[in-house]
């Protein structure tokens, strides 16, 4: 086909959805692009990228991972995975699949975004899932493409995570997806009899056949072409060699690192960061790549008394959520249980090595992350910087989180089957500084950047795109990614993303302010 009605650059949590949406429509053509390897069926999945029990993007050499350089503070330079695979970061990650709170989605809207109100999104949210817990009702749904289970607790690390959460006295949260009050329960997963249902097979295996879908894979996109205003098509290199796709509408689903590269690439951004690339300027769009938010993360390791046995069918244990001493009262600090030893995420369990850990995460809204180019290279790397413990209020809200876990390990429950971590010592946990200097020294991050191509009303400043992914000024150009959402959610974003893909591909399909402009 020489044109396509829709061209979907990136098939992840959010292109995966938004293209096989958009081919229900047997009128439309879509073509959906991806940088990796595009299976055509289930078995042609590797093994590791579908073992629930692992996590492929905890090691960056994975050929289905492409590796970034980034800055989580000025002096602590990190590496962050990005899925290149069909079904994007949802092929590589830990399969935690937990809505996003009311408070986030009210909170987008009162930004001038009435369309992501809780309220509003909630159709959408019971309608990409199969509950197999649940079942269908007014909150979850019972025949959407996403199978989702809470992950058990029979596992003796969850069991006493789980008694040692009712001794401090924390609340139970038995279902994670219901907006109810925080606190210790199994996590809402897309992990299924130890599979990771991936993008990939939840929406598109199932479609390929449609005549109107095309799936390309090994497929770079360079850029967008705009004339007179409009997009018209992308520009992609396959195997060395370049070529220009036309197509009446594109939509950016690249992910909140790459879709802003590919904005800045096509001339859309800050004009003065433009011009220092020597790049033409499309349209002034500030916005873009001026700030994102992601969750700062510290580990805190435990050794079990005894070799216990490794989990079933998933990596992930429990998990408490709560507040801080001034936080949400949706809870943003969150305490996440590995029943794997970290180091065996990636592959085989080291010989000897019984470590388990808890991974700690200060889950609020701020905007630190700095996204630019270093030049105007396609295949260059951006200069991405986090700009993390800057404030006093982030290095609290670790400091609370790391106190919170180790009042987990200290907990008769837990000493039953733990040994005494001795790490942070009890001089470090007890002093702000020493724990401050601790918390530096094993800074992480959870992996949720939201924001670099934020939505927004178009008289605002600081938004891109407007509620309905449509770039603010280029006609038919979208973004339908986490690079939309004003901030990161007060829960890891994989369950969102889908949502965008979702909400976005709805408002593409039915006339009304949600459609193409000009």
């Amino acid at each position: 086909m020489s044109r396509y009605d829709v061209i979907v650059v990136g098939a992840g949590a959010g292109g995966a959805p938004l293209a096989a949406r958009l081919s229900e429509d047997a009128d439309r053509s879509v073509l959906l692009l991806d940088e990796g390897q595009a299976p055509r069926a289930r078995h042609a999945f590797p093994a590791r990228l579908l073992d629930a029990r692992r996590v492929p993007g905890a090691d960056p050499g994975d050929p289905a991972v492409r590796p970034l350089a980034v800055h989580l503070t000025r002096d602590h330079p990190y590496t962050v995975p990005r899925g290149r695979f069909l079904g994007g970061s949802t092929t590589v990650n830990g399969g935690y699949f937990v809505r996003a709170r009311r408070a986030d989605f009210d909170r987008w809207a009162a930004a001038g975004n009435p369309a992501w109100a809780y309220d509003r999104v909630l159709p959408f949210l019971r309608g990409l899932e199969t509950d197999l817990d649940l079942g269908a009702s007014d909150l979850h749904g019972g025949s959407g493409p996403v199978p989702v289970r809470r992950t058990a607790l029979t596992h003796p690390a969850a069991a006493a995570f789980e008694a040692a959460a009712a001794e401090l006295g924390h609340p139970r949260e038995p279902d994670k997806n219901d907006q109810a009050r925080p606190g210790f329960g199994p996590l809402p997963s897309n992990s299924v009899d130890g599979i990771r249902h991936n993008t990939a097979l939840s929406y598109l295996l199932p479609v390929l056949d449609r005549p109107n879908l095309t799936v390309s894979g090994l497929t770079r996109v360079c850029r967008v072409t705009v004339s007179r205003g409009r997009a018209t098509g992308v520009v992609v290199d396959r195997g060395g060699r370049r070529e220009v796709l036309p197509a009446g509408e594109v939509v950016l689903c690249a992910g909140s690192f790459a879709t802003p590269q590919l904005l800045h690439l096509s001339g859309i951004g800050p004009r003065e960061e433009l011009r220092r690339l020597g790049l033409p300027v499309v349209r002034h769009l500030p916005a873009v790549g001026a700030r994102f938010s992601d969750h700062p993360q510290v580990v805190l390791a435990w050794t079990p008394r005894r070799e216990l046995e490794p989990p079933g069918g998933s990596w992930l244990g429990g998990c408490l959520h709560l507040p801080s001493c001034d936080g949400s009262p949706g809870g943003d600090l969150e305490i996440l249980q590995s029943l794997t030893p970290l180091d065996a995420l990636a592959g085989p369990v080291p010989d000897g090595d019984r470590r388990l850990a808890f991974l700690i995460s200060a889950q609020a809204t701020r905007r630190t992350g700095r996204f630019r180019l270093r030049d105007g290279d396609p295949e260059g790397a951006p200069l991405i910087d986090y700009h993390y413990l800057a404030a006093d209020d982030d290095r609290r809200r670790l400091r609370e989180g790391v106190r919170a876990a180790a009042a987990v390990t200290a907990t008769g429950a837990f000493r039953a089957l733990a040994e005494e971590t001795g790490d942070p010592a009890p001089g470090v946990l007890g002093d702000d500084r020493s724990l401050d200097a601790w918390i530096r020294g094993r800074l992480g991050t959870s992996h949720h950047a939201c924001g670099t191509v934020p939505m927004g009303p178009p008289d605002d400043p600081g938004a891109a795109v407007d509620q309905y992914g449509r770039v603010h000024g280029v006609a038919g150009l979208r973004v339908a990614d986490t690079s939309i959402l004003p901030t990161a959610p007060l829960r890891g974003p994989a369950a969102t993303a889908v949502l965008v893909g979702e909400v976005i591909a709805d408002a593409m399909r039915r006339p009304g302010p949600g459609t193409a402009a000009g």
